[in-house]
């Protein structure tokens, strides 16, 4: 499934620190448990991709 493909599919997503120091990214949905664990500064990088790409959606969505 590509980026830009719909989908009927529910997950849930959770976000946390563990004990170890850790970031975790948890997805989960009917046939799916996903734990990602991330160390901090990668876990930044991913928050700067997230916000730039909601940035991109909010123009994409203006100009539509």
């Amino acid at each position: 499934m590509g980026i830009n493909k719909q989908s009927d599919e529910a997950a849930d997503l959770q976000i946390g620190a563990t004990d170890q120091g850790m970031v975790r990214l948890y997805i989960s949905s009917g046939s799916v448990d996903l734990p990602m664990d991330f160390e901090p500064a990668d876990a930044i990088e991913i928050a700067e991709e997230i916000m730039a790409a909601a940035e991109q959606a909010r123009h994409a969505g203006r100009k539509g």
